[in-house]
C-alpha cells in the first residue's frame, strides 16, 4: 500500500531524505578506515624514505670530507707508521710485552686458522672420501676375517695330518 500511495507528500519526501542521509553515512563509515590505513602507510613510507634520504646525506658528506683530504690521507698511508714511536708509561710496558706475545702467537697460528677456513668448501668431498675408506676398510676387515678362518682351517688340518 505504501508503494501505492504518493511520495510526494511531504512525510516520504522526508524519509527519502533520511534513508539516502543513512546510506551515505554507512558509505562514508566503510571508506573512512580504508582511508585512514592509507594515510598512515603513506605517511610511513614518507617517513622510511626520509630517514633512507638523510643517512645517505650523511654518507655523502663523509665521502666528500674524505675526498677533501684525500692527498693527506694518501701521505699519511704512505708514511711509514714504525718511524713513529708514541710514549707508553713505563706502568703499562708490562702490558705492552704481553700484547706483543698474544700478536706474535696470532701471527704464528693465523695460517693454520686461514687454512682451516679455506678447507671448510672441500668438507663434503671429504667426507664422502671418507665415507668410501670406511666402506673399503670394512670390506677388507671381512676378507680379513674369512683369510684368517681360512688360516686356522689349513692349521688344524696341517695338525691332524702330522699328528696321524
Amino acid at each position: 500500500t505504501l508503494d501505492l500511495a504518493d511520495r510526494k507528500d511531504p512525510c516520504f519526501v522526508k524519509f527519502s531524505e533520511m534513508e539516502k542521509m543513512a546510506n551515505m553515512q554507512a558509505e562514508i563509515n566503510e571508506v573512512q578506515p580504508l582511508l585512514l590505513s592509507v594515510t598512515i602507510v603513506s605517511t610511513l613510507q614518507f617517513y622510511f624514505i626520509g630517514k633512507k634520504c638523510e643517512i645517505l646525506q650523511d654518507m655523502n658528506r663523509h665521502l666528500e670530507a674524505v675526498l677533501k683530504e684525500k692527498r693527506t690521507l694518501r701521505k699519511m698511508l704512505i708514511k711509514p707508521r714504525c718511524q713513529e714511536s708514541l710514549p707508553i708509561e713505563a706502568t703499562f710496558h708490562k702490558y705492552v710485552v704481553e700484547l706483543l706475545a698474544e700478536a706474535v702467537t696470532f701471527i704464528e697460528n693465523l695460517e693454520s686458522h686461514l687454512q682451516a677456513v679455506r678447507s671448510i668448501p672441500q668438507i663434503p668431498n671429504i667426507m664422502k672420501n671418507m665415507d668410501t675408506a670406511l666402506t673399503k676398510t670394512e670390506m677388507l676387515v671381512m676378507e680379513l676375517e674369512e683369510l684368517a678362518e681360512q688360516i686356522l682351517k689349513w692349521s688344524k688340518l696341517q695338525k691332524d695330518v702330522y699328528s696321524d
